[in-house]
């Protein structure tokens, strides 16, 4: 039994490490591979049986997830992300307007439809636009990941570490954004001034030219579809209809169509991600069982203790292994907001904290524009830190 466990414990030491690291040296895996390799390693060891595997996987958290991936993915295909990107960013008619308007825009859009969609489909427009004007990328790039990344704090759907926490909390969609909105907020309007104070040239009031065109391609009927469903959705999640319900029939009515293929949908569901859940819900119960969880109690011993916990364990293991991890300890509903905006607000203080900072940087530098640790972290470090604080005060 001793070894069994020691094993055991060697292959979740390795399972973190390949999480934290984004795969383990020298194997070509990635997150959802190190997560499957590692939950199936546990069943080989007896931790638990395939069926009691099957029960550790939260059927609402994935059921949810896939949803809002089919809605995010039938929006996409009608145009509806570059329509809302043209309109938000006419709005700009100086530097500062066109900062605050990404900013702004960029938060809302990541709150309603996961926040590494959106950093994957603005990051393209938003070099666009920057070039096409003249203007330096850099600040532009930096706003546009603290949005996506404080924007997303406000619902449950703005990111994957938020729908786990809705799903094993039990919190209603409108109880989560009435307790967490304001925070999310004041956070946008803290990283335009964070930006404004670093780069002078983003606080001048001077007329920009007409901005260049956007190019993308608007499907009429499938806009008007998938906004009604969209609305629809989120009327249910604010008159308290089950979440992961609600985004399984509003996926059905999106494939029931003529005018796509189901395959091009499937083609832009997130697989990797799901499996890099189911994977994790396994480790985790592998984790409680050979009574590791225990070790992390000194942790959240309190409000502050969780936050910090949430916060580092972010750092170390990325957002949702650190949520599923704490997600025992939590009792109190406060907690479970703490630990949604910790894991959230941690992904601003260093470019490698959060996924969708590696989109924006990676889709930027195949355009030749570099966004380095160094630079991200003079401006993510404070912004993380000052929401981080005002997460605590305001939420307890």
């Amino acid at each position: 039994m001793e070894v069994r466990e020691a094993v055991s414990g060697l292959v979740l030491l390795l399972t973190y490490l390949g999480l934290a690291l984004g795969g383990l040296p020298g194997y070509r895996m990635n997150r959802a591979g190190v997560a499957l390799v590692g939950a199936s390693f546990l069943v080989l060891l007896g931790v638990l049986d395939l069926e009691e595997a099957w029960r550790a996987m939260d059927a609402g958290t994935l059921t949810f997830l896939f949803g809002v991936m089919v809605l995010n993915a039938h929006l996409g295909y009608a145009g509806f992300f570059g329509l809302a990107a043209e309109r938000l960013l006419a709005l700009a008619k100086t530097p500062l307007a066109l900062l605050l308007s990404l900013t702004l825009g960029g938060g809302l859009l990541s709150a309603l439809f996961l926040n590494d969609t959106m950093a994957l489909l603005l990051t393209p427009l938003v070099l666009s636009v920057v070039r096409g004007l003249g203007l330096n990328p850099v600040p532009y790039l930096l706003a546009l990941m603290g949005a996506v990344n404080t924007g997303s704090l406000m619902t449950p759907t703005g990111n994957p570490q938020n729908i786990v926490v809705a799903s094993l909390s039990g919190l209603s969609y409108l109880g989560f954004v009435k307790a967490l909105w304001p925070v999310a907020l004041l956070g946008l309007f803290l990283q335009v001034a964070l930006l404004a104070l670093l780069y002078p040239e983003v606080r001048s009031l001077k007329p920009l030219p007409p901005l260049p065109p956007l190019r993308y391609r608007l499907h009429r009927p499938l806009l008007r579809k998938g906004l009604l469903v969209a609305l629809g959705l989120f009327l249910a999640f604010f008159l308290g209809y089950p979440m992961a319900q609600g985004a399984l029939v509003a996926a059905g009515l999106l494939l029931f169509t003529r005018r796509l293929r189901s395959e091009r949908y499937f083609l832009r569901v997130d697989w990797e991600l799901l499996v890099m859940f189911g994977g994790l819900f396994i480790v985790t119960e592998g984790v409680r069982r050979l009574g590791l969880v225990e070790a992390l109690l000194p942790l959240a011993q309190s409000p502050l203790g969780l936050l910090l916990a949430a916060t580092l364990l972010s750092l170390l293991i990325s957002n949702v292994p650190a949520v599923l991890l704490l997600a025992p300890l939590v009792q109190e509903p406060k907690d479970w907001l703490l630990l949604a905006g910790g894991s959230t607000l941690a992904g601003n203080l260093t470019l490698l904290a959060s996924v969708a900072n590696l989109i924006v940087a990676e889709g930027a530098g195949r355009e030749g524009v570099r966004v380095g640790f160094l630079e991200h972290l003079r401006f993510g470090l404070p912004l993380s830190l000052l929401t981080l604080a005002l997460l605590f005060f305001w939420v307890s």
